[in-house]
């Protein structure tokens, strides 16, 4: 079954087809001709999903799905939360920037819970309102106080989930694929998708 994901994110769309599987053929934004910047003008991580997956799906009439994943650190009320991608401002995804910015702003708090989200939502090619679907993944965890590891992207260097003594950028990604929000929501979405499109 072909579906597209709404991503030209290789790291992402490598997560994403190692967790779903030969049964799904999974393309990307670039495989089928979406050259265009795709809004997330959302407030919310299900709004965003939500746009991408109409958006697409609407102009090229095929199933879509399209994520948004936010870190939600207690200690500062959520933040950033929607805006993970952009914390530190400036257009691009500079990880870098967003995890000093994040550790400036936790400082020496000794609350550094923290979690992981995704949202996955499934359009089908039709677009039909009655298709929307939403898939959510979470992971709880920690911030720890400086980066570790070299795999992973965007926080994974300083997030340590639960259970485990290393963080997602030392895991390695056959654990991260395993255990992480996004392996959780797209286990939820493979699970439906066998069952109603396989």
């Amino acid at each position: 079954m072909k579906i597209v994901f709404a991503t030209n994110n290789e790291h992402k769309l490598s997560e994403i087809r190692s967790i779903l599987g030969e049964q799904f053929e999974v393309v990307s934004l670039r495989e089928i001709g979406c050259t265009e910047e795709i809004p997330e003008t959302g407030q919310t991580l299900e709004e965003n999903a939500l746009q991408k997956a109409r958006y697409v799906s609407s102009r090229y009439g095929i199933g879509c799905f399209a994520d948004d994943t936010g870190l939600e650190v207690e200690a500062l009320n959520g933040a950033p939360g929607v805006f993970s991608a952009r914390y530190a401002g400036g257009a691009g995804h500079d990880s870098e920037a967003n995890m000093t910015k994040l550790l400036s702003e936790l400082g020496d708090s000794s609350n550094r819970r923290a979690r992981f989200r995704t949202v996955i939502a499934l359009v089908d090619g039709a677009g039909q309102e009655h298709s929307p679907l939403l898939f959510e993944g979470i992971v709880e965890g920690e911030i720890i106080r400086e980066r570790r590891g070299g795999e992973g992207f965007g926080y994974d260097p300083i997030f340590q989930p639960d259970g485990y003594d290393q963080t997602f950028a030392q895991l390695g990604n056959d654990v991260k694929n395993r255990i992480s929000h996004r392996a959780r929501a797209t286990k939820k979405l493979a699970d439906y998708l066998k069952q109603h499109r396989g």
